[in-house]
């Protein structure tokens, strides 16, 4: 582990320290929230995605996907 990253991590854990127990739940589903809309899912995960989509004819033209 890098300098910088273990320097963040033990940032990370002193503020999560402070946070009162019950407030714990929240936090949890907010750091949830932000790890999964900053990560972007695999290759496999997009296109098995895409494809269901195109087989429950979830698809719209070209010309229309401009327009939006």
């Amino acid at each position: 582990m890098d300098v910088a990253k273990a320097e963040y991590r033990r940032e990370v854990l002193k503020e999560i320290e402070r946070i009162p127990a019950e407030f714990l739940p929240a936090f949890l589903k907010v750091t949830r929230a932000f790890r999964e809309g900053v990560t972007l899912p695999s290759a496999d995960e997009s296109f098995r995605q895409g494809w269901q989509e195109v087989l429950a004819g979830q698809t719209q033209p070209i010309s229309e996907l401009r327009e939006n």
